[in-house]
C-alpha cells in the first residue's frame, strides 16, 4: 500500500514539472553520478577488509573513469564547453605527457597518460555546469566526500581495531589516513565558508564541523589541518569587509587559538608530534631523504623539460610527497611551470571577482590546495587535488544562459 503510495505521488509530482524542468532536474542527477565516477576513479585503493582483490578494487576504481565520460556524454549530447583558461593549461599537461610516451616507457606510463587525457575530456563535458548560483558541481562534490567519510566512519564500525598506526583510515576501501585527512579537509571548509557567507545553516555547518573536524584530529595529517586552517582564513578575509558575521568570527577565532596555546599548549604538541623525534619532524617525516637524490639525479635536456612521463609519483620505489617535485619528476620543468601558472591563474581571477559566496571558496580551494602541494601530489595526474583546482575554476566564471547542451 505505501509503495502504490509512493509511485502514485512521483507520478504526481512528475506530471506537475514542465518539460523543461524534467530535463534540468533529469541533467542535474547525471551530472552529480558523472562526478561521483570521477571522485571514485581519484580514490586510491589500498586493500579491504571484505577481502575484495587488489585488482579487482583497482579496476573498479579505473573502471569508473569510462562511466564516467558516458555520463557526461549524455548529458552534454552536443559536446558544448565553455573557453576557459584552466583546462587549457591542463590540456598542456596532457600534451607533454605524450610527448614522454612517444619515446620507449614502462607501459605504466602510456595508462596514465591515457587516463589523463580522459580524465581532462570529462572536465570538459562538464564546463557548461560552470557559474551556477546554485553551485551545482560543489555539491555534487560535497555528497561524494560525505559518502568517502561514511564508508570510513562504517568501517570503524565494523572493524574498530584496524586502523594505519593509530591514525583513521577506510578499511572497507582502503584510504590511506592522509587522503582521509584531505576528504574531511575540504568538506570542512565548503561547509564553513558557506556559512561565514550566510548560504548555509549553522546546524548542517555544526554537523560538518563535528564529523569533519573528528576524522581530521584523528587522522593525525598536520598538511590537511593547516592548509584547512590557511584555506578558511583567506577565505574570511576576503569577505570580512562585507559580512559583519566574518568579522565576530575572527574575534572568536582569536579567543579560541588563545586559549588553546595557553592551556592546552602540551596536548596540541603532542598531537602535531605524533610520537615523532626532532630529527623526523625536521625532514618531515622522512620526505626529505627522498628530494635531494631525485634533484641530483642525471637528466639529459628533454628529460628536464619533459619529465620521465606519468608514474606512481615515486622515485627508486620511495613517494615523492611534493607536488612540485613529483611534477619535475614526470613532466619536468614543464610541469612545474604549468601547476605554477594554474596557482596564479585562479589567485588572479578570484582577485577580480566581487565578493562572495563563489569567491570565497574558490580562495579556499585554490589556497589548500597550495599549502598543500608542498608534501602531497596530484596537480599533474587525474586526482582529487585536480578537482579541487578545477572547482575553484568553476567558480570564477560568469553564469551563461540559453545554451543548450542536450
Amino acid at each position: 500500500m505505501n509503495s502504490t503510495v509512493a509511485v502514485a505521488r512521483f507520478r504526481r509530482e512528475a506530471a506537475l514539472l514542465g518539460p523543461a524542468e524534467a530535463r534540468e532536474r533529469w541533467a542535474r542527477r547525471r551530472v552529480g553520478a558523472a562526478w561521483g565516477f570521477l571522485v571514485l576513479n581519484c580514490l586510491t585503493y589500498q586493500g579491504s577488509i571484505v577481502h575484495i582483490p587488489t585488482s579487482l578494487g583497482k579496476a573498479i576504481a579505473q573502471g569508473a573513469l569510462p562511466v564516467a565520460l558516458l555520463l557526461a556524454l549524455s548529458v552534454n549530447r552536443r559536446v558544448v564547453v565553455r573557453p576557459n583558461v584552466f583546462l587549457c593549461l591542463t590540456c598542456v599537461l596532457v600534451i607533454g605527457a605524450i610527448l614522454t610516451v612517444l619515446i620507449p616507457q614502462h607501459i605504466g606510463t602510456v595508462y596514465r597518460t591515457f587516463r589523463l587525457a580522459e580524465f581532462v575530456v570529462v572536465l570538459w563535458l562538464l564546463t557548461p555546469w560552470w557559474g551556477r548560483r546554485d553551485m551545482l558541481l560543489i555539491r555534487c562534490h560535497r555528497r561524494a566526500l560525505w559518502a568517502i567519510l561514511g564508508s570510513v566512519y562504517l568501517g570503524v564500525l565494523v572493524a574498530p581495531n584496524l586502523a594505519a598506526g593509530g591514525r583513521l583510515s577506510g578499511v572497507l576501501w582502503g584510504i590511506p589516513p592522509t587522503e582521509v585527512a584531505h576528504y574531511a579537509a575540504v568538506l570542512l571548509g565548503l561547509a564553513v565558508v558557506p556559512w561565514l557567507c550566510g548560504e548555509m545553516s549553522g546546524r548542517y555547518t555544526l554537523i560538518v564541523a563535528i564529523v569533519a573536524g573528528t576524522s581530521l584530529a584523528l587522522t593525525h595529517t598536520r598538511t590537511a589541518l593547516v592548509a584547512v586552517v590557511a584555506g578558511i582564513l583567506v577565505a574570511a578575509l576576503s569577505l570580512v569587509v562585507a559580512k559583519a558575521r566574518v568579522r565576530k568570527f575572527f574575534a572568536v577565532f582569536g579567543v579560541v587559538v588563545s586559549i588553546a596555546i595557553i592551556g592546552l599548549s602540551s596536548v596540541l604538541v603532542t598531537w602535531l608530534a605524533r610520537g615523532q623525534g626532532t630529527a623526523q619532524l625536521t625532514d618531515l617525516t622522512g620526505r626529505t631523504k627522498v628530494w635531494g637524490p631525485l634533484l641530483a639525479f642525471p637528466r639529459d635536456r628533454f628529460q628536464e623539460i619533459l619529465g620521465f612521463g606519468l608514474s606512481n609519483s615515486s622515485f627508486e620505489g620511495l613517494p615523492i610527497d611534493s607536488n612540485w617535485l613529483a611534477s619535475y619528476q614526470e613532466q619536468g620543468l614543464l610541469g612545474v611551470v604549468v601547476c605554477a601558472t594554474m596557482l596564479i591563474f585562479l589567485l588572479v581571477a578570484a582577485y577580480f571577482q566581487p565578493r562572495g559566496v563563489q569567491r570565497a571558496l574558490a580562495l579556499f580551494l585554490v589556497t589548500y590546495c597550495l599549502v598543500a602541494s608542498f608534501t602531497e601530489v596530484g596537480f599533474t595526474d587525474a586526482s582529487m587535488y585536480l578537482l579541487d583546482l578545477y572547482l575553484a575554476a568553476s567558480l570564477l566564471v560568469p553564469a551563461v544562459r540559453g545554451r543548450r547542451t542536450t
